[in-house]
C-alpha cells in the first residue's frame, strides 16, 4: 500500500493553521492541513450564539486581508470570524482537507520524520505543527454533584438563554466569556449569581483608543518591561454590546448578584470563599494602573488624545460586593443550572512523542518542541501574551516556518 508523504503537516485550520500554511506557502515549504471538522469550526460552533471578536476588526485579523464590509472599530460577530479565516484560507489557496481526523502521530523508526494516522489513511511527514489552539477539551471542577439536581453545563455548550431550563442562573467564571453569558442572561430576564475569583481587568478603551492599542504602544504584548502576573488569571474584556470595560460593579447595579470564588458543596448549599473584595480591588488596582500608564505616554509623546477624567472614577460598591455572600443555597436563590465559565485544558493524547513535561503541557521554545521535528502553534503565552490571539498567532506562525526552513536546509546539506 503507498502511503502519502508530504514535508510538513499542519493540525487544524482555524487561525493558527492558516497562518502556518500561509508562511509555509511563503517559504517554499509543501504541506497540507488537516481539520477534522469545518475551517474555523470553534468560531462556528463552539461559542454562544451573541458572541463577538474581544479585539476590533482594524486590529483582530491577519495583516494581508482587511475586513472590507464592516467598520474598523466594530467587533465582528462570530459567523463574521469565520467567514472571515474562510475567505483567508481561499486567498491562500491553502491546502486544506476537510473531515480529516489526526488521530495518531509517532516517530517512525530507523528513518527521520513521523507516521500520521488519520481517519482518512496514513500519511508520512517531516514535521508536524500542532495547530489546535488553546481550547481542546472544557473543563470545571467536580464541585457539585451530577445527581444533586441542577444543570450544569460548560461555557462551550452555552448558546442562547433560551436553552436554559426555567428559574435563576449561576454563572461560575468571572472572564470574557462568564460576565457576557452573565450580562446576557440578566437582560434576558434571568435572575444571576456571577462567581468570580481572581481576574485583570483593563479598560475597554481609554482616551479614544480601545485596549489593543495601548497594549501595542505601551509594549504589553510584548511584556518586555511587565513584571510577571500570575498565570491563568481571567482576563475580563470583550467586544460585548459594542465593547464595554468590564465592570463588576456595573453588572451588580443591573440586578447581576456578583458573589466570590465557588469552593464547595454540601446539601444544596454552595461555600463561596472570602475573596471578592480582594480580587475586586486587584481588579481595580490593574485598571487604573493602565490609565496611569496611558497619561504618562500621552505625555511623554505628545499625541492629541483628550482628557478622559470620568475614566478614573471608581463607583461605589454595591451591596452584594459590599456585604459579600459566603453560603448561596441554590434551592432558596431558585438557582436551577450552573453554567462553568472555567477555561479549557489540553488534550495531545493523539501526539505519542516525547513533547511533553511530565504534567502534560507542551515542553518548548517559542513553539519549537523537545520533539525535533513537532511544533505548538496558537497556545498562550507561546512567546508573549498575543500568541493565542489573532495578531499574535500568525507572527509566531512566521517565526517557526522559518525555522522549518532552516532545518530542510540542514537536512537538504550535502559536503562537496
Amino acid at each position: 500500500m503507498t502511503i502519502e508523504t508530504i514535508d510538513t503537516l499542519v493540525v487544524g485550520a482555524g487561525q493558527s493553521g492558516i497562518a502556518m500554511s500561509e508562511h509555509l506557502r511563503d517559504c517554499g515549504v509543501p504541506h497540507i492541513v488537516l481539520e477534522r471538522n469545518r475551517v474555523a469550526e470553534q468560531w462556528r460552533s463552539g461559542r454562544w450564539d451573541s458572541l463577538v471578536a474581544n479585539g476590533p476588526a482594524w486590529h483582530d485579523r491577519f495583516p494581508n486581508l482587511e475586513f472590507d464590509d464592516i467598520h474598523p472599530d466594530t467587533f465582528p460577530t462570530k459567523e463574521r470570524m469565520a467567514r472571515y479565516f474562510e475567505d483567508y484560507a481561499k486567498m491562500i489557496e491553502a491546502p486544506i482537507r476537510t473531515g480529516v481526523e489526526v488521530k495518531r502521530v509517532e516517530r517512525l523508526k530507523g528513518r527521520p520524520g513521523f507516521l500520521v494516522t488519520t481517519s482518512a489513511g496514513q500519511i508520512e511527514a517531516q514535521r508536524v505543527v500542532a495547530a489546535t489552539g488553546p481550547f481542546q477539551v472544557p473543563q470545571y471542577p467536580q464541585i457539585v454533584p451530577e445527581d444533586a439536581g441542577i444543570d450544569q453545563l460548560h461555557s462551550s455548550a452555552y448558546k442562547n438563554p433560551g436553552q436554559l431550563a426555567d428559574g435563576a442562573v449561576l454563572v461560575v467564571g468571572g472572564g470574557a466569556s462568564g460576565s457576557q453569558i452573565a450580562e446576557e442572561l440578566q437582560r434576558a430576564g434571568r435572575q444571576v449569581h456571577l462567581s468570580i475569583g481572581e481576574h485583570y481587568r483593563p479598560p475597554r478603551a481609554y482616551r479614544q483608543r480601545d485596549y489593543v492599542w495601548w497594549l501595542g504602544v505601551l509594549g504589553k504584548w510584548d511584556e518586555i518591561k511587565i513584571i510577571a502576573k500570575k498565570k491563568h488569571v481571567a482576563f475580563a474584556v470583550s467586544g460585548y454590546d459594542g465593547g464595554k470595560t468590564m465592570d463588576f460593579r456595573r453588572l451588580a447595579a443591573m440586578g447581576v448578584t456578583v458573589v466570590g470564588m465557588t469552593e464547595t458543596y454540601d446539601d444544596g448549599v454552595l461555600t463561596i470563599a472570602d475573596d471578592l473584595a480582594a480580587n475586586i480591588a486587584e481588579g481595580d488596582r490593574a485598571y487604573l494602573e493602565v490609565l496611569a500608564e496611558a497619561d504618562a505616554y500621552i505625555d511623554r509623546t505628545g499625541i492629541n488624545l483628550p482628557p478622559e477624567p470620568e475614566a478614573w472614577v471608581i463607583p461605589t460598591d454595591p451591596d452584594c460586593i459590599a456585604k459579600p455572600i459566603r453560603n448561596l443555597d441554590l434551592a432558596a436563590t431558585g438557582i436551577k443550572t450552573i453554567i462553568w465559565a472555567t477555561g479549557f485544558k489540553f488534550d495531545f493524547s493523539w501526539l505519542d512523542v516525547n513533547a511533553f513535561h511530565p504534567d502534560g503541557t507542551p515542553f518548548h521554545k517559542r513553539g519549537i518542541s523537545a520533539e525535533q521535528g513537532i511544533y505548538f502553534l496558537g497556545l498562550p503565552e507561546l512567546t508573549n501574551r498575543a500568541s493565542s490571539f489573532i495578531y499574535g498567532c500568525w507572527y509566531d506562525a512566521k517565526y517557526i516556518a522559518t525555522h522549518i526552513v532552516v532545518q530542510r536546509n540542514y537536512v537538504a546539506y550535502e559536503k562537496v
